[in-house]
């Protein structure tokens, strides 16, 4: 049985300027980024590359539309390196740009045989939640299908992955939050998923610990705690990325991509919505196993007993930072519970398979009227 694997070569970097030095960013580079990351961190460089800000194309999280209207603006353009310093939006466009020219990003859906890389790829996040710099993954809300969905292969893997603690400094705190988040969420379902191996439990297990103290911190000094762990927490993340790279993710991540398909819920906030609904549901079908030692280690973090009461004391902590939704304030329609549920059935087997303990279609419509 495959363990580990890591084909993502990891580099750290106090400052941008130093980064772009040692990598000696040249004319037929193509750096994808956002404008408010691009004016306070590299415009004064001069940098003699290409550059494309994601956010001439829309808002929020990747679209299929979005991609396609980048990849027809650069048709004309030649480029041997993708560069891509942003957040999960510029780092899955950058993934797929670093491919082989396709007209349509649908096309990588419906022919894998397009996923052929033949440019290099150079992921520098600047949130601390996606991990994606070290995943072969890039997700997509796909517009025309009215659904969010994963592309995973191997040619999607970075070279190098990037890490600059300076480019997380100026992320909102409530982006800052989701992002988190979204790494805890990372950590807790590689730990519990049946891929899991010694190996990737040494890092979720140091993922959701780093973030879970940080959480405290923030708990009890509030927002002016965030410097002291901003670092930590980029690390975790990329921990945390490296962890489910190789375990996967479930059916956190499998029940939010209806929600933020249909109602364009960035990904963290989307799956903050289900992350302790899930958990719950999981130890009511199974209270040995993976899950008794995962809540050994939560009632250590979270100084609590070491049973379901880890998951409330999680939704309390977490509820704490940032308010937790009624999936209705999003818009949400009760009558669409069940059609969620059936596209999470009929969508996402890809992440069900990594599940704890299956969960029927009647029980994920269970925790989605739960959290209606």
């Amino acid at each position: 049985m495959k363990q580990f694997a890591l084909k993502t070569q990891i580099y750290r970097f106090d400052r941008f300027a130093e980064f772009a030095k040692d990598f000696a960013i040249k004319e037929d580079d193509l750096l994808i980024t956002q404008q408010f990351i691009y004016d306070p961190f590299i415009k004064a460089l001069g940098l003699p590359c290409h550059v494309l800000f994601q956010e001439k194309y829309g808002g929020g999280e990747p679209t299929d539309e979005m991609t396609d209207a980048i990849v027809a603006d650069l048709s004309n353009t030649s480029y041997s390196r993708v560069i891509a310093v942003g957040g999960g939006t510029v780092i899955d466009i950058g993934k797929v740009l670093s491919l082989k020219k396709f007209d349509r990003l649908t096309q990588l859906y419906d022919e894998p045989e397009r996923l052929v890389r033949d440019k290099e790829l150079i992921i520098v996040p600047t949130t601390c939640g996606t991990g994606s710099e070290v995943t072969n993954i890039s997700i997509f809300a796909l517009l025309q299908r009215g659904t969010k969905m994963g592309i995973a292969n191997d040619a999607l893997y970075a070279d190098y992955a990037v890490m600059i603690p300076e480019l997380i400094s100026t992320l909102p705190y409530r982006f800052f939050l989701y992002s988190s988040i979204d790494a805890l969420v990372h950590s807790l379902e590689s730990f519990l998923s049946p891929k899991s191996t010694g190996y990737t439990e040494l890092f979720a297990v140091e993922a959701f610990t780093t973030i879970l103290n940080s959480y405290r911190k923030l708990a009890e000094r509030g927002e002016a705690a965030r410097g002291e762990i901003e670092k930590d927490v980029l690390i975790a993340s990329n921990f945390a990325g490296i962890a489910f790279g190789n375990s996967g993710v479930g059916a956190v991540h499998a029940m939010s991509y209806p929600l933020g398909g249909n109602y364009h819920v960035a990904h963290g906030e989307s799956n903050y919505q289900f992350l302790c609904a899930v958990l719950e549901a999981y130890y009511s079908k199974k209270r040995d196993g993976k899950i008794q030692d995962l809540c050994r280690y939560l009632s250590r973090l979270l100084d609590c007993p070491a049973d379901s009461a880890v998951f409330a004391r999680l939704d309390e902590l977490l509820g704490g930072l940032i308010a937790k939704k009624r999936l209705r304030e999003y818009g949400m329609k009760e009558a669409e519970i069940a059609a969620f549920a059936q596209a999470v059935i009929d969508g996402q087997q890809r992440l069900l398979a990594n599940n704890y303990v299956p969960l029927s279609q009647k029980e994920i419509e269970e925790i989605y009227r739960k959290l209606y």
